[in-house]
C-alpha cells in the first residue's frame, strides 16, 4: 500500500516562489537613482576619454589622448608641484596632528576647550576666507610667494583633519594600556612608540590619505599662496579648460580619479583591518 502523498499548501508554494523574485523596494530605487546620478558624469568623461575626437561627438575608440598627455612636460611639472606640496605637508601635518591629539587626549590644562574648537577651525571655515588670511599674512610678513608658502598654508587645514581622525581613534582605545606599560617598567617614550603609536597607526595612516588626497586636489587655496613657477596640478587644468574642456584633460581627469579612488581604498582597507583586529583581541 502507498503511502498517501502530500501536497504542499499555496502558502507554502508561495513562500518557495517568493525565493526567486526581486522586490524593489522604493529606498532600493532611490539608491540605484542617487547613484546614477553621482556616477554618470565620471562614466561619461571616461567614455569620452577614449574618443578619437576632439570634440564632444562620438568618432571611434582611441588612446590617442592619453599618449599627448604623457608626452606633456607642463602636466607633469604640476604634477610633481603638487606631490611635492602634498607629501611634504602631509608628513610635517601627521607629526603635528598626531602629538596634538594625544596631548588634547592626555593632558587637562586651562582653555582645552577653547584650544580644541581653534584647532578644528579649519574644517568648516570657507576655503576662500583661508586663501585670502594666509595671503595678508604673508604680505604683512614680507614673504615672498613660492612653493614653500604653498605647502605652508596646505598645512593648516591637513593637520585639522590628521588630528581630527587621530582623536576619534584615541577614544576608542582602552586608556589602560599605557598605564600597564609603565606599571611594567617602561618609560613613558617606551609605552608611547610602543604600546600607543601601533594602535594609532591606522588612524594616523587613514587622516594622512584623507589629507593628502585634499592637498592634491587643492585650487583655491594654492592659486592664493603660489608664486612664479609653483602652478600645482589643479590650476594648470583650470587654465586649460577656461574656453573648452580638451581631450587630454578628460584622459587627466580619469586617472587622477582612478588614483584617489585607489588611496580611498587603501584607507578603508587599513580601517577595516584594524577594527577586525581590535574585535579578535
Amino acid at each position: 500500500m502507498n503511502p498517501p502523498t502530500i501536497k504542499p499548501s499555496n502558502e507554502a508554494m508561495v513562500v518557495k516562489k517568493s525565493k526567486f523574485t526581486l522586490p524593489l523596494t522604493w529606498q532600493g530605487l532611490f539608491s540605484i537613482l542617487m547613484f546614477f546620478y553621482m556616477y554618470l558624469p565620471i562614466l561619461v568623461l571616461t567614455l569620452y576619454s577614449f574618443n578619437s575626437s576632439k570634440y564632444a561627438t562620438w568618432e571611434g575608440f582611441s588612446l590617442e589622448w592619453y599618449g599627448k598627455l604623457f608626452a606633456d612636460g607642463r602636466i607633469f611639472r604640476s604634477l610633481q608641484n603638487s606631490l611635492t606640496v602634498a607629501i611634504i605637508a602631509v608628513a610635517i601635518s601627521a607629526l603635528l596632528g598626531t602629538m596634538m591629539a594625544v596631548g588634547l587626549a592626555k593632558y587637562r590644562f586651562w582653555g582645552k576647550s577653547l584650544y580644541r574648537g581653534i584647532a578644528y577651525l579649519p574644517l568648516i571655515i570657507p576655503d576662500i576666507a583661508i586663501a585670502v588670511a594666509t595671503l595678508v599674512f604673508l604680505a604683512v610678513i614680507g614673504v615672498s610667494l613660492s612653493i614653500w608658502t604653498i605647502i605652508a598654508a596646505h598645512i593648516v587645514f591637513c593637520l585639522a583633519y590628521i588630528a581630527i581622525v587621530v582623536s576619534s581613534r584615541i577614544a576608542g582605545l582602552d586608556p589602560n594600556l599605557e598605564e600597564a606599560a609603565l606599571d611594567l617598567g617602561a618609560t613613558p617614550l617606551q609605552a608611547f612608540m610602543k604600546v600607543l603609536l601601533p594602535e594609532l597607526a591606522p588612524g594616523i595612516i587613514a587622516g594622512s590619505l584623507l589629507a593628502f588626497v585634499l592637498s592634491m586636489d587643492d585650487f583655491l587655496i594654492a592659486s592664493f599662496t603660489a608664486g612664479i613657477g609653483a602652478t600645482t596640478l589643479p590650476m594648470e587644468i583650470f587654465s586649460r579648460i577656461r574656453t573648452t574642456v580638451k581631450p587630454d584633460i578628460n584622459a587627466l581627469s580619469v586617472l587622477l580619479i582612478l588614483g584617489s579612488g585607489t588611496l580611498a581604498f587603501i584607507a578603508e582597507y587599513v580601517r577595516f583591518k584594524s577594527e577586525q583586529k581590535r574585535f579578535k583581541s
